[in-house]
Parts: structure tokens; sequence; C-alpha cells
């Protein structure tokens, strides 16, 4: 569904990205591991074509994207959840929602208020509350949420266990099997090891803009010399 190759991004003259190629197959959730600074939010923004890459490709259901403007990728069904969540503090959950809305794509699940509070419980009980009044955890999900309004066919999760109470992590975890289970792609950047092994079928590890280890996560579990060397605080 998704794959990247020898992809090469800047931000001015500083070299990020070295050479980043992964692939995302149809309903399977993977997870780009790495320390911060590592590169893990630069490869997402570049394949929604918020940083624009200076070589390589990007293929979206057979499609080459990478140069094309982020809510013409938007559109084609790649939905992105940014770690800095970017809700409207003054409008409501459901509104918030509402700005997120795209037609229905063949080969995606539709949603609407009803199907994302059975994802979001939380959500459920507040479709009034302005998103400045929500905890920190609680906007994520409405991030997530929004981004869903747009039925997308494959979603990018950038860092969705960071700063939010364990309690709302472990709701995050039934989500993404959730998202799973509908038959969403998902693309997830993290720096939580034990967060992707509850939700990721395979992993790219990631340091100083190279990926460093490919390979399913019971191969990642097994190797605690890679674990130790390219994640370990």
């Amino acid at each position: 569904m998704l794959k990247v190759a020898a992809l090469h991004s800047y931000y001015g003259q500083a070299h990020i990205l070295a050479d980043i190629s992964l692939e995302v197959n149809a309903g399977e959730v993977v997870v780009l591991l790495g320390r911060n600074g590592a590169g893990k939010s630069t490869t997402l923004k570049s394949i929604v074509g918020l940083v624009r890459p200076q070589s390589g490709s990007i293929e979206f259901q057979g499609q080459r994207i990478e140069r094309l403007a982020p809510y013409r990728i938007a559109r084609m069904g790649l939905g992105y959840v940014p770690e800095d969540r970017r809700i409207f503090t003054d409008l409501s959950v459901l509104e918030n929602l509402e700005v997120g809305r795209q037609a229905a794509r063949v080969g995606a699940p539709t949603w609407d208020f009803e199907k994302l509070g059975a994802l979001f419980p939380n959500l459920k009980e507040m479709p009034q509350r302005p998103g400045g009044r929500m905890s920190g955890g609680e906007q994520q999900m409405l991030t997530i949420a929004r981004t869903l309004m747009g039925n997308p066919l494959c979603v990018l999760l950038d860092e969705p266990s960071e700063g939010v109470a364990p309690v709302i992590v472990d709701q995050m975890v039934e989500a993404i099997r959730g998202l799973k289970a509908a038959g969403v792609a998902i693309l997830l950047s993290e720096q939580n090891l034990h967060f992707a092994i509850d939700v990721a079928d395979r992993a790219y590890i990631i340091e100083k803009g190279g990926i460093r280890f490919s390979g399913t996560m019971a191969e990642l579990q097994a190797n605690a010399e890679i674990q130790a060397q390219y994640l370990a605080v």
C-alpha cells in the first residue's frame, strides 16, 4: 500500500534523512522506532508532503506522491496524525470531527461519530466539549478521530503514546488494534518499545536519519543487542 525508496530529506543544509526505504502493506501495523531526533517525524512529514524530499520515491496505492501537495495526498486516502495534535481548541468535539470529513472511498471503512465513539469511548461522552477543555490524552484521541473522518486507507501516527496517561495509552492500544481489524493500514513512529510490541506487526529502527534494523516484532524482541544499541535511553 505504501512504499518509500531511497528517500533523502533536508532541513535547509542539514541532511536529516539518508536513503530511507520502508513498506507498509494493507491491513498491517508497522512501527518506526528510534530515539528523539533520529528522524521519525521527518519521515512521516516527508511521506505526507509537509517536507519535500530532495530525492527518492514514495508510492501510495501504486501512485507516485513525493511531488504532490499535502492536501492532494490526503484526498487519496493517506491520513496523518501529527505529534502536536493541532486540534481547534475553540471548537467542540463534533465540530473538530466535521473539519476532517471527506467522502467515502472504495476499500476503506467509513467513519461517523457513532463508530468513532465505539473506538474512543471518552469522546462519545463529550460531543459538545471544546477541544481546549480536554486532557492531553483526550485531545490525542480527537486528533486521530478527526483524521479517521477522512476515511483513510492508511494512517500515519506520530508518537501516539507520548505524554499521555497510562490508562489512555492502554485505550490507544485497543484503538489501534480496532483500526487494524477494520482494515486500516498504520505506520506509527514511537519511542515506547512496549507500546510498539502491543500493536505492531513489523518494525524499522531509525538512527541518525538511516534505517538500522528491519524485521518482525518477534525478531526485534529476540535481539537484545539491537535494542540496547538503538533504543536504550
